[in-house]
């Protein structure tokens, strides 16, 4: 007498790990020029990573280095621009 198989066993897969929204939201905002935004929820999004073992702290570290690349730019735009009618008062004058 033959015994018969078992049968198969469906593959069980790993659980996704879940990705942090803040970290998600503050890379996006990050892009689009969200700014002090971006670097805010970073910095929470990083928080949380940490806390929960969530993924997505990359996503939190470049929206927070982005942001701060892209407020250094807006900084050095506006002293740019403040010192260029600053030294050419005639640019303002309307006739």
């Amino acid at each position: 007498m033959t015994t018969p198989a078992p049968a198969p066993v469906p593959a069980q897969s790993a659980p996704a790990e879940k990705w942090n929204v803040l970290s998600i939201v503050a890379f996006v905002l990050s892009l689009v020029g969200g700014g002090v935004i971006a670097i805010v929820l970073g910095f929470i999004g990083l928080n949380q990573v940490k806390k929960t073992g969530e993924r997505g702290r990359g996503l939190a570290l470049a929206a927070v280095i982005i942001g701060f690349v892209g407020l250094v730019i807006t900084i050095i735009w506006v002293i740019a621009a403040v010192a260029l009618v600053a030294a050419n008062p005639g640019l303002t004058t309307t006739y």
